[in-house]
């Protein structure tokens, strides 16, 4: 491998890495600084409530039609195939409620592979096995009712819109119990740099609240001009 990839590939795991030691308000707070949208509202964890962080490997499901035809394999089976560590895989469901668009045997294979873990825009099943895996498993909601014959796979490692909010291969994803931000890869540093910048200011009013410091002077003073630049 030459300099170039290694640098690219040191760099990108070094944001992955940064990522990692914010948490999902810091990511969230940097995006409004910087009028990016990001967030992702109705998604919660089901499985592993843990902060993840990580590069998406997204999956677009669709309800079968004469204009959608499939991908013909399982639906999410590349995207585990293709996924490791350092990876979250993201499923575009829609937001369907009325079948799965993740399952207990796809939980199982990206647990094999180090998947940092999943997130669904709509419905999954298995909720019990993800757990028993260990599987940090984010999506809107639990259901028993199986994806055959309702929704299949219509293509995967694409742009997709996760609840309004656009989505591609490769950008940064970071989950807690909070919820599920999304940034672009393309202002990665950008975010990245304005969030530690705004955890920093939060330590510091923390401290300044343990040192005795009037709740509503280190608010009023602090909390308000957090996201000026």
């Amino acid at each position: 491998m030459s300099a170039g990839p290694q640098r690219e590939r040191r760099e990108r795991d070094e944001a992955v890495a940064r990522l990692a030691r914010l948490d999902a308000c810091a990511v969230s707070d940097a995006l409004d600084s910087l009028g990016l949208p990001g967030a992702v509202l109705g998604l919660t964890a089901l499985a592993a409530p843990r902060r993840i962080a990580g590069r998406a490997v997204t999956v677009e499901l669709a309800e079968p039609s004469a204009e959608v035809a499939g991908s013909g394999r399982h639906l999410g089976t590349a995207a585990v195939d293709a996924a490791g560590p350092g990876d979250v895989i993201v499923v575009a469901h829609g937001g369907r409620t009325h079948a799965a668009g993740w399952g207990g045997v796809l939980s199982t294979g990206a647990r094999r592979n180090g998947v940092e873990g999943v997130v669904v825009h709509g419905a999954c099943r298995d909720v019990d096995e993800a757990r028993e895996l260990d599987l940090p498993l984010y999506a809107t909601t639990g259901v028993p009712v199986t994806a055959r014959g309702r929704v299949v796979e219509h293509a995967w490692n694409v742009p997709v819109d996760i609840a309004s909010v656009p989505v591609a291969p490769g950008d940064l994803v970071i989950a807690d119990a909070s919820g599920v931000v999304f940034v672009p890869d393309a202002h990665a540093e950008e975010v990245l740099a304005t969030a530690e910048a705004i955890a920093a200011k939060e330590r510091a009013m923390v401290e300044r609240i343990r040192a005795g410091h009037a709740m509503a002077d280190v608010m009023s003073t602090d909390y308000e001009t957090m996201l000026d630049r």
